[in-house]
């Protein structure tokens, strides 16, 4: 599933990154920070509608111009839940990923909700967990990312 995964998320990232140039020119460099603390709702349309806006915003400036993190917690921590479940998901996430987003996981949440990264979350390693997802939001604010919660 993991090979699909990716082989769709480099089909996806070839399709979308085209017009690139001419928008990038238009914002220049940012760096930003995305929020998901929330539930992804009846089909998951909220975590699709978050990873759309974020795909939709690399297309704009160019991923060689972003800097993307995802800090998710609380509820977020959904949206890798159900990407461990839905190959499609999954590939978005995979495709972002391609394009250099990271992906931060709340600490707290994972102990609070005996959630184990390894199992339940899709593609999380060691390094992608934060001590504290709110900490993270505020620490990446102080290093000028803009803060964004689709």
């Amino acid at each position: 599933m993991r090979i699909f995964s990716f082989l769709l998320a480099l089909v996806m990232a070839g399709i979308l990154t085209h017009n690139v140039q001419a928008a990038s020119d238009r914002y220049g460099k940012q760096k930003v920070v995305y929020h998901v603390n929330y539930t992804g709702g009846d089909a998951n349309k909220a975590y699709k509608g978050a990873m759309r806006n974020i795909q939709n915003h690399i297309n704009a400036v160019g991923a060689e111009n972003m800097e993307i993190k995802v800090v998710l917690h609380g509820n977020g921590l959904g949206l890798l839940m159900a990407a461990n479940k839905d190959p499609q998901m999954a590939a978005t996430v995979d495709n972002l990923k391609l394009q250099h987003v990271g992906f931060g996981v709340c600490a707290n949440t994972l102990k609070g909700r005996n959630i184990d990264y390894t199992k339940d979350l899709y593609d999380v390693e060691a390094a992608d967990i934060v001590p504290s997802g709110v900490a993270e939001l505020s620490r990446l604010q102080q290093m000028g990312y803009t803060y964004i919660k689709p």
